[in-house]
């Protein structure tokens, strides 16, 4: 139901990039540009100005991504309310979920999840994805959402959301309009999460298949943290790679940038992981919830 010139909108938005919109909906980036550019001549507006290599939000644009929130928003409620009529849900489900998620995607879901299934309980437990395999293999919690690539034959695993790994730096960076080569990652001071974290496992893998070994570029400190790296960004000449997902608002306020690295793109899926088996009916409507 969602108009699909402002899904082509929101996604750019999201993204902020044409190409990555037009990969995500499978469609060419000049019908990216058409659909954008009619939205444009329809408002009498420009939605995006362009920094470098990089697009940004124009004032206008972000006023329309706040509504494009909205009318996503409230068409994906009223499908799912009419879908859930006449159902009853009661119990507890524990979820356990490494930082990236439970920080910056599942409060929203949780909140509108408990918006629709007040008797159901959901207790929320954050830690990094070798922590939250460990609480799953334990049967502490009933199901985990993760960032990491490893998998275990002890458990199922689901795709949840596509996400993206960038190389961030603040926005005044004196290599903030620049094109850096892989190579140029062995000069710069750079900034990583703890040993155990999904990202830096991730990370550690693909700069691996282009010959870059991580231990020995110059990491000056890691972080247990993405908000905590993203602060200490803010006020040092250090880049560090961080989910997409954790710096939009950085990037709308004009707090952080991107650096693009040539011919370098990491890509990954956020992934439910499940108990092997038949999962109990509370855990099916989560993950439909989700989905």
């Amino acid at each position: 139901m969602f108009d699909y010139r402002l899904k082509v909108f929101h996604t750019v938005a999201s993204r902020l990039s044409f190409t990555k919109a037009s990969e995500e909906l499978h469609i060419s980036q000049p019908a990216v540009t058409k659909h954008i550019k009619e939205i444009e001549s329809q408002l009498s507006i420009r939605l995006f100005d362009r920094k470098g290599t990089s697009i940004q939000l124009t004032q206008s644009g972000k006023v329309l991504y706040e509504y494009t929130e909205k009318i996503r928003s409230l068409y994906r409620d009223l499908e799912f309310e009419i879908s859930q009529m006449n159902q009853q849900h009661k119990g507890k489900l524990i979820i356990g979920a490494s930082t990236t998620v439970a920080q910056y995607i599942l409060p929203e879901i949780l909140a509108r999840f408990n918006t629709y299934y007040k008797d159901i309980k959901i207790e929320l437990i954050t830690g990094n994805t070798e922590a939250i395999s460990t609480l799953l293999k334990e049967e502490k919690i009933d199901l985990g959402i993760i960032e990491g690539e490893s998998q275990s034959s002890y458990f199922d695993y689901k795709p949840f959301k596509a996400d993206e790994i960038v190389l961030a730096a603040k926005a005044n960076h004196p290599l903030s309009n620049k094109t850096l080569s892989i190579k140029d990652l062995y000069d710069i001071p750079l900034v990583f999460r703890e040993q155990g974290s999904g990202t830096l496992e991730f990370i550690h893998n693909r700069l691996k298949e282009k010959g870059v070994n991580i231990q020995e570029l110059n990491t000056v400190i890691q972080l247990g943290s993405s908000e905590s790296i993203k602060n200490y960004l803010l006020y040092s000449d250090c880049m560090a790679f961080l989910s997409i997902s954790t710096i939009l608002n950085e990037l709308k306020s004009n707090r952080l940038t991107v650096i693009d690295i040539r011919n370098f793109i990491i890509e990954r899926n956020f992934h439910f992981i499940l108990p092997k088996g038949e999962q109990s009916e509370l855990i099916k409507l989560f993950l439909r919830f989700a989905e």
